[in-house]
């Protein structure tokens, strides 16, 4: 879908003042109307460079961050994907239009039926998603080329790291207070990862197991 909402083009201009350079980046996030993902209360400020609430005490990350992140990633079109916190299904639907199959985790149940329709409704249909406890990854599909994860690690994520493909990427939030590093890992010949760290960011926390709601 082609948005003629100057508002879309003058947040990728200001992503790519930030650093966001990648141009499938920058392509795909313009592809994706961020409005379908955000309440009725924000929509006028979908397009703005911050983050949202949604249900469930998460939000929907500043669009920089979610640039920053897919670019760090470095997906490539056979790739597949693991996505540990689908969220409002704003970033699964960006890594939708660069990798083959993206595989998306939520501990949510509410928040994750909400993504698969708004998905469903953007005809989005190479995003696979489960309702489960991401930090234990998806083994079942395991491995996978690059992982995201889109919640705060207490520590380093070995257990997702065991997941990658020889040469993977993981990139992921790693701190247990409320400020935490963006870290991205490279998976190196000898079996171990090469850690970068990125920027400081504010995710919410990876939590173990489901959430119970209601």
């Amino acid at each position: 879908m082609k948005l003629n909402d100057d508002r879309a083009g003058r947040l990728i201009l200001g992503l790519r003042q930030q650093g966001v350079m990648d141009a499938r980046v920058l392509a795909a996030m313009e592809s994706i109307d961020r409005a379908v993902f955000v309440h009725e209360k924000f929509l006028d400020q979908a397009w703005e460079d911050q983050a949202l609430p949604i249900d469930c005490a998460q939000t929907i990350s500043q669009p920089y961050i979610v640039g920053l992140m897919t670019q760090a990633l470095d997906v490539q079109p056979r790739h597949r994907v693991l996505e540990i916190g689908t969220g409002s299904g704003y970033q699964a639907a960006v890594l939708s239009r660069l990798a083959r199959y993206v595989y998306s985790i939520e501990r949510y149940r509410s928040l994750l039926n909400e993504a698969e329709a708004r998905l469903k409704a953007l005809k989005i249909d190479n995003v696979i998603t489960r309702h489960g406890d991401g930090g234990l990854g998806w083994p079942e599909q395991a491995p996978f080329d690059r992982i995201m994860v889109t919640a705060a690690s207490p520590g380093e994520p070995t257990e997702l790291l065991h997941q990658l493909k020889p040469g993977g990427i993981l990139v992921c939030p790693v701190g247990r207070s409320s400020v935490q590093r963006l870290h991205r890992y490279v998976g190196q010949p000898d079996g171990s990862f090469q850690r970068e760290s990125l920027a400081e960011v504010r995710f919410v926390p990876l939590v173990e197991g489901t959430a119970k709601e209601g």
